[in-house]
C-alpha cells in the first residue's frame, strides 16, 4: 500500500518548526553572559593609550604615564594602540622598554576598536585607558590608582562635570557636552554626569563580562561600556575629577555630531529591542 505523503504546506510548516527549534537551541540563555578570554592576570594595572595622528605629544604622554605609574609603586603595563596613524607617531615610540610598553598597530577603524584591542590583551587586575593626544594629563592616573586601591569600584571614570574638575572648555563645546549628557540620561538613566572623558579604569571581572558584548568602534565606545556594565549589575561607577588645560577648538563638525547621535541611538535600540546586551540583573 502506498504511504500517504504530507502536502507541500504541511512539509513547509514542519521544516519551519524544525529550523526554529535549531535556532532556539543554538542561542545561549540571556542570563548566561559570555566571558572575554583575557590573558591571565599578572599585574596590578593595564593602561591602554589609543591614538590617531597625535603628533609629537604622543611620546611625551606615554613617557609621563610610565613615570607617574612607577611612582605609585604598582606593577603595570602600558599598551599603545595606533588607530591607523599616518603622521609618524608610531616611530616616536621606538626605544621604550618592551617589558613596560607594548605597541599595537591597527588599520584605521575608530577609537573604540583600538581601545578594545588593547584591553583584550591586558594583564592587569584593573584595565583602562587614557587618550594619547595629551588632552587628559597622565598625572591623573595616580589619583585613579588611589581610588582603586581604596574602594575597589567596578569602574572609575573621569568626569568633566565633576565639581572639582578644572576644564578649559569653549562655550560651544560645553553646550554640546551638556546637551549630549541630558540625552544620555533620558535614554539610559545612567547616574553619571559625563560618559565621554578620555580616562577610565575598569575592574577585570567587570571587563571580562562587558567586553564580549560590545560592538561600538567609534567614540560611543565609552557609553556602551557603561551601559552594559550597569545592565549586568555593575553599578559602582565612581566619577573622579579631571584637569584639562588645553583649549579645544570652538567648533564641532556636523559629521562627528551625527556619528555620535547615530551610535548613541544604535546602543539604545540594542538595549531596548534587540536583547543584545543580555538580561538585566538586579543590584
Amino acid at each position: 500500500m502506498a504511504r500517504h505523503q504530507p502536502g507541500t504546506g504541511v512539509r513547509e510548516a514542519r521544516a519551519r518548526e524544525a529550523r526554529a527549534r535549531e535556532a532556539r537551541a543554538s542561542v545561549a540563555p540571556l542570563t548566561v553572559v559570555p566571558q572575554a578570554t583575557l590573558p591571565p592576570p599578572a599585574l596590578d594595572l593595564t593602561v591602554v593609550v589609543p591614538y590617531y595622528n597625535p603628533g609629537p605629544v604622543l611620546r611625551a604622554t606615554v613617557d609621563r604615564a610610565v613615570e607617574v605609574l612607577r611612582e605609585t609603586g604598582i606593577s603595570f603595563e602600558v599598551v599603545t594602540v595606533s588607530d591607523g596613524s599616518t603622521d609618524g607617531s608610531d616611530a616616536s615610540l621606538e626605544g621604550l622598554d618592551p617589558d613596560v610598553v607594548v605597541q599595537v598597530v591597527l588599520p584605521h577603524a575608530g577609537k573604540g576598536k583600538a581601545v578594545r584591542a588593547g584591553l583584550a590583551r591586558g594583564r592587569g587586575h584593573y584595565l583602562g585607558f587614557i587618550d594619547g593626544d595629551g588632552d587628559v594629563p597622565p598625572e591623573l592616573l595616580a589619583e585613579f590608582v588611589r581610588l582603586v586601591q581604596k574602594a575597589h569600584p567596578d569602574v572609575v571614570l573621569g568626569s568633566k562635570r565633576h565639581p572639582d574638575s578644572e576644564v578649559v572648555y569653549p562655550v560651544a563645546r560645553r553646550m554640546y557636552s551638556w546637551g549630549y549628557q541630558q540625552l544620555v540620561r533620558v535614554l539610559f538613566h545612567l547616574d553619571v554626569r559625563d560618559t565621554q572623558a578620555g580616562i577610565k579604569l575598569v575592574r577585570r571581572d567587570v571587563l571580562a563580562e562587558v567586553l564580549p558584548l560590545m560592538v561600538e568602534e567609534g567614540y560611543a565606545f565609552d557609553l556602551e561600556m557603561l551601559v552594559i556594565a550597569r545592565r549586568l549589575g555593575h553599578r559602582d561607577l565612581v566619577e573622579a575629577p579631571v584637569r584639562i588645560g588645553r583649549r579645544f577648538t570652538s567648533t564641532v563638525s556636523r559629521r562627528v555630531v551625527f556619528a555620535m547621535l547615530r551610535d548613541t541611538f544604535a546602543i539604545w535600540r540594542r538595549l531596548r529591542f534587540a536583547d543584545a546586551y543580555g538580561a538585566a540583573r538586579a543590584d
